[in-house]
Parts: C-alpha cells; structure tokens; sequence
C-alpha cells in the first residue's frame, strides 16, 4: 500500500472532546468543502454561527506544498452502548512525503483551524472569589459572556497612539515563538491608569476583541498569599487577558522592591497609556 493513514477520534479519553479533531474538522470546513456536495451543520455552544463540517461517509482533498491528501468522515460505534455512535476523520497521504505532512502540514492545519475556533468564538469573562483552592474547585469561575461593544474602530483616541498599540498587540500575539527562543515568559503588560470613567475599561474590551481573548478580573483584596497569586496566574490559559484591578491601592504590591538596597538604584518600565 503506497498510503499512510492516520486517523483523529471525536472523543479522547471516553466522553471528553478531542481538541484535535475539532481544530482540523474546523480548518476542512473552511479550506476544504468549497468543492463538497454534502455538508452537515451545527451550533455549538459558544460559536457565534453555524459550524460547517463533512458529512460522514464523504471525502474531500487538499493539498501542501505540491502534495495532495484526502480527507474522509467515518463513524465508529461505541463498544459501551451498541446505540451510540461517534465521528472521526481520516487523512490519507503518499508514504513518500510522511515527513512532510507529520511534522508541517499537520501543524499548518491544526493552528490554521484553532485560529478560526477563536475568531468565531463568544469570549468570556472569569473572576476569582478567594476561598480554599483545591483540584475539585476551579480556580476561576466563569461569570457570563464578554459583549463589550466596544473595538478600536470606536475607541476615543489619538490616531497615532491607537495604531501603536494595535501593531504592539498583534506582534506581540504573533512571538509566542520568538520568546520561547529566547528563554522568557510570553506575556505584555500595560498599565492602565486615571480617574473613573477615562476608559480603562473600554481599553481592556477593546484589546479583548481585538486579540479574541477571554477576560480574567482579579481583584488582589481576594488573594490571601503570594502562593495563591502564583496558582491563580499558573491556571490562566494561554491567550487571556488578566486585568489586575486597583493596583495602587495596595502598598504590599506596590511597595519599593527594588530600592530596598542602600544606594541602590531602582528603575520602573511601564507602558502607560
């Protein structure tokens, strides 16, 4: 047989979804079905419009680089429930180019397909209470949709300004990359401060609607040890925004940690906006 095929289950671990088949289910309904006949459609929970996927039994084609490589929806029976069923997609491709499809198409399809999972997707708003911590309590609990109007089109501020954050925030999402290259944490502060109503909130909806990240509300007053804080930020998705609220207010985070040695010579880097 000159083929390999590798195939991608619905479901991993029993009932849990498959992160994978859902990334590559998504990147063929957008690449790959402007040429099938027959399409299923679904609204999942949290997607903003239809989800459009191969119909089970049909086969579509892509290609990479020159090589071509064919798709096909299948289903499987449960071995627990004679009457349960579930999909999986599999890929079938030329033995010859094994490493080309492996390690870049692979990769091309599942980033490819999470990027469309996340443009389409209802963002959300987190927030920590405080209270005991434990592997059977979630550290963040989910308040309610984030539908913030407000995007950088409808933003008051100075033109030139907006376009320099604009163009820091998409650099910075596109460096996951180069800063694990270079050894160090990928993340971007900005500190946002004035008087009430001056639009820090606008600020942060518009960064989130710009990115599509989820929103994480932290309230410093709720976290009893620096432990706590740390679990808290070691819990937080990749891909959030984590809003750090009234800063200032609080001496044990804002004290002088760099100039605590005499003659010492303390230095401050903010992005203030």
């Amino acid at each position: 047989d000159p083929y390999v095929r590798i195939s991608f289950h619905q479901f991993s671990g029993g009932r849990y979804g498959n992160k994978a088949y859902k990334a590559i289910e998504r990147y063929l309904a957008a690449e790959c079905t402007s040429h099938a006949y027959w399409l299923k459609a679904n609204v999942d929970r949290d997607i903003l419009s239809p989800v459009f996927s191969i119909e089970t039994g049909h086969e579509v084609t892509d290609e990479f680089k020159g090589v071509k490589v064919w798709w096909v929806c299948e289903k499987e029976q449960d071995k627990n429930n004679s009457s349960s069923h579930s999909r999986y997609l599999r890929l079938k491709f030329p033995k010859q180019h094994r490493k080309l499809i492996t390690e870049a198409y692979l990769k091309h399809v599942m980033e490819g397909g999470q990027a469309m999972i996340n443009r389409n997707r209802q963002l959300k708003l987190y927030n920590y209470r405080g209270g005991e911590m434990s592997c059977y309590r979630p550290y963040w609990t989910e308040v309610t949709n984030f539908e913030h109007p407000v995007t950088f089109d409808t933003l008051a501020m100075e033109k030139k300004r907006k376009e320099e954050i604009i163009k820091d925030l998409m650099d910075f999402s596109k460096a996951k990359d180069y800063y694990w290259g270079i050894g160090k944490a990928w993340k971007r502060g900005y500190l946002l401060y004035g008087p009430p109503g001056t639009g820090k909130s606008s600020m942060i909806a518009a960064m989130a609607n710009l990115l599509k990240y989820d929103v994480y509300d932290l309230e410093l007053t709720a976290v009893k040890s620096n432990n706590e804080l740390k679990m808290l930020l070691v819990t937080t998705p990749s891909k959030s925004i984590v809003v750090i609220e009234d800063i200032d207010c609080l001496s044990s985070v804002t004290g002088d940690r760099g100039g605590a040695k005499k003659g010492g010579k303390k230095e401050k880097h903010q992005k203030k906006i």
